[in-house]
Order: structure tokens, then sequence, then C-alpha cells
């Protein structure tokens, strides 16, 4: 398949104004894109640095229209995006990734569905509209966990329920909105594979990172990830599987639990992805750079790694590590002292516990000394081991 590429400098569409998109952005800008945003927040990442922010809804018309008209191409920060304005928008330009790709994503019930359609492993599952359902529900999923079906992120909407009852307590409180109940698995670990993927079908693998939470919230990423050969490389297969399937374009990302030693699909992030962020530093090409190549029909970048690396996330509560009620900067000095640690800030207009405000990646050719050496300074800056 032979499609003409998309040349700079034209005007590029972002859905969204988060880190995600500010990355995104940067990478465009350097390859000599222009970008457009949208997002309704007046002081998104993204929509600051962008060429034009449309401080808009993401249903609104005339914002739609100034889109479809000014750029040559969309894409996506995030999942949440309605399918219908990606729909509104694909009548007149391309939308990478596509509306139909995007909402298997969006619900956790369409996801776990395409996943069991296609023979992927994934854990069992029931899906939860009504308190009937969770009286049918197989006794073997509980202990288990309930998820709200639509804008779980980060951990939100989600609960440990051991019995029916908790079942049915948690779904109540997620206000009887459609859930799935999935079984609670005995995890070795997390690992997620980042790919990239042309309409023309090529795709590119980063290499897959190991990945440990803190509520929720990804913590720590190490690329390499700590896993055999065999073991690394079926998780690829299944991630180009999951995207050829779908008919992926773009920069998606495919989490996994190791369990037992074997692979069991988590979930798919249509989008570039926070354990990914290691790439900007430590890769050939990183996955806003693919996910821009994706996009205008260029050949993809090496995905290669140069360095081993280790990827610690910074939330909003080391802003009020001093002070609980006041935010303070904190002292970068502990990070910009260390020669091969690489810090990102996102220029996010207020910090709050549990958002992600920044990350720093350390680099280097011994994946233990670099682990080491990131942990050491994760401490410095003042985030505690517990």
């Amino acid at each position: 398949m032979s499609l003409s590429p998309i040349l700079p400098p034209a005007m590029l569409g972002l859905l969204g104004g988060g880190q995600l998109g500010r990355f995104f952005v940067i990478a465009a800008h350097e390859m000599g894109y222009r970008v457009m945003v949208l997002d309704p927040d007046a002081h998104s990442p993204a929509g600051r640095i962008a060429d034009e922010h449309l401080v808009a809804d993401y249903a609104d018309a005339a914002a739609l229209e100034r889109m479809a008209q000014a750029c040559v191409a969309v894409t996506t920060e995030f999942e949440n995006v309605p399918a219908t304005t990606l729909t509104a928008l694909e009548k007149f330009i391309p939308v990478r990734p596509s509306a139909a790709a995007v909402a298997i994503c969006q619900n956790r019930s369409a996801e776990k569905d395409f996943l069991k359609r296609h023979g992927f492993p994934h854990a069992p599952y029931a899906d939860i509209k009504s308190e009937a359902d969770i009286a049918a529900a197989d006794a073997r999923l509980l202990p288990g966990i309930l998820k709200v079906a639509r804008f779980g992120y980060d951990g939100k909407g989600q609960a440990r329920v051991a019995r029916r009852e908790d079942a049915l307590t948690a779904f109540h409180q997620f206000r009887n909105e459609a859930c799935v109940l999935e079984q609670m698995l005995p995890l070795d670990y997390e690992i997620s594979v980042v790919l990239a993927r042309t309409a023309a079908g090529q795709v590119r693998c980063f290499p897959p990172i190991e990945n440990s939470h803190r509520h929720g919230i990804l913590d720590v990423s190490i690329a390499p990830a700590r896993a055999s050969g065999c073991l690394v490389g079926h998780a690829e297969e299944l991630a180009e599987g999951i995207a050829t399937k779908m008919d992926y374009v773009g920069t998606l990302a495919v989490e996994f639990f190791v369990v037992r030693g074997d692979l069991v699909v988590n979930e798919i992030a249509p989008r570039p992805h926070n354990s990914g962020h290691y790439t900007l530093d430590a890769c050939v090409s990183s996955q806003f750079e693919q996910q821009v190549r994706a996009l205008c029909d260029l050949p993809l970048g090496e995905a290669r790694a140069h360095s081993a690396a280790a990827m610690v996330n910074l939330l909003g509560e080391l802003w009020y590590r001093a002070d609980p009620h006041h935010a303070h900067e904190p002292d970068w000095a502990q990070l910009l002292t260390v020669p091969n640690l690489k810090l990102h800030l996102y220029g996010k207009h207020h910090a709050r516990p549990g958002r992600k405000m920044g990350h720093f990646t350390v680099i280097g050719d011994n994946p233990e000394a670099v682990q080491k050496l990131a942990l050491a300074a994760r401490r410095a800056i003042g985030i505690s081991d517990d």
C-alpha cells in the first residue's frame, strides 16, 4: 500500500492538551510541522506551546469545523475524546487512530469482547449492568475487581471485591454505571509494549517495559523489562496482532499482566503511554516521533534502544511535601546534578495530589546500575519507598 506522505510545514490537529499532547507538539515542531490543539483548558500543557489552541469543548461544532478546514490530519492524546467528535472529523480529513479503533478502548466491556473474539489472552470477566448480573456472575470471578466500563483511569473507578455483597456496594458507589467484574489474578509483575503502526501496515515495537504502580498510578518503569526473551517476543507478537486486528494507525500501548509466567492482556491504550516516556531519552526514535510519522504516512523511525532506562513519575503531592496546604516547587537540584538523568516537567498550571506533573529518566549502559540510581534519585527528591 503506497500513500502520499504529509510533509512539513503542514498543520496537524491534536485532540487533547495534556502532557502526551505536549510531547507530540514538541516532536511535530522538531520535524517542521505546525500543530493545532483542541482542548477546553486554557492552561493545557500542549495548548500553551501549540501554533493554535482552540479553547473549546470537544463537541463544539465551530471548533471542529475550524480544525477540519485548517488541518490535514488529526490524532488524539487520550482515549476519552467523544467518538462522535472523531467520526465528525473523519468525514473531512484522516483521523488516526480511527473512531472505530478508539471506541474499542473507550469501553472496558468492548475491549474485553474484542480480546475474547480474537483469541487474545485476558482475565475471566463478566459484564455488569444490573444487580441481577452480580447475582448471576460466576463465583470463580471472586475475589475480583469491579471496574467502571467507561472513563476509568489511573486506578479510578475500580474497587476490589471479595464477595457478591462487596460488588453490589461498589456498583452502587459507581452509581449503577455499567461495569466489568474481572477475576483477580496472582501477578508476577506487569509489562507493557508500546508500538507504532502505519496505514500501510508497517509496525515497530519499542523494547517492552516493566512497570510498578502505587495507588493505581504508574510509579517506576524500567527498560528493558527483566523478562525472558521468549516472553518479550510473545508480548511483542500479541501487541502487533492486536494493532493489526484493530487496523490501528498511530502509537499504541498494550499493558500485560504476567501470571505464573504467562501473558494476560490487561488494557489497550490508543495513544502514547506513560510507560513509553523512556523512549524520549533511550531510543533512536521516541513514541511521539512515531506518532507523527504514522499520522503523516511517513516510514516509521528505528525503535531500537541505545541505552537502558529507568523512568520515575513525579506526582503533585511532591509539591506539598514541605507544606501540606501550599504548593512549593521541589528542589530540582537534587535531580539536575545527576549527569545521566533527564528531567521532564509538563508545565501544568496547578499541582494536586495524584496529578502527573513530570517525570525523570536515568539512562546508561548497565540496567542494574541505572535502576539503582533512579531509585536513589527518587528518594533524594522526597518520594518515599512505602
